[in-house]
């Protein structure tokens, strides 16, 4: 494998390391947490499938022969999915614009005769 180069260790995907996120589990403490620190380190995709399987099946345990909290869980699906907009559609947007454009008429450009 080429430098700076990692794989998923659920779906064994090839990629850059700043692709995924990176699980350590700190050396001599052996604390689990997230991104930084020296110690032994699994990678993972930041895709639902992947979080999915190494929850259910323990396998950053097993990776990091270490306990995961489930806070840390917690904070990779909240990673994962960040607040979600609101939908909006054609019609919701055009009534935002009508309405943009009639709280401020002076920046009307449809001047009709």
């Amino acid at each position: 494998m080429k430098p700076n180069y990692r794989r998923c260790l659920i779906c064994r995907k090839v990629a850059l390391k700043d692709e995924f996120w990176r699980i350590v589990r700190l050396f001599p403490s052996g604390q689990v947490q997230l991104d930084r620190g020296m110690g032994r380190s699994a990678y993972i995709c930041p895709q639902a499938s992947c979080l999915c399987a190494s929850q259910k099946k323990n396998r950053l345990g097993r990776s990091l022969r270490a306990s995961v909290p489930e806070a840390l869980y917690q904070t990779l699906w909240q990673r994962l999915s960040p607040s979600p907009e609101p939908k909006r559609g054609k019609s919701v947007l055009k009534n935002q614009i009508r309405q943009v454009a009639l709280a401020h008429p002076e920046n009307d450009h449809n001047t009709d005769p």
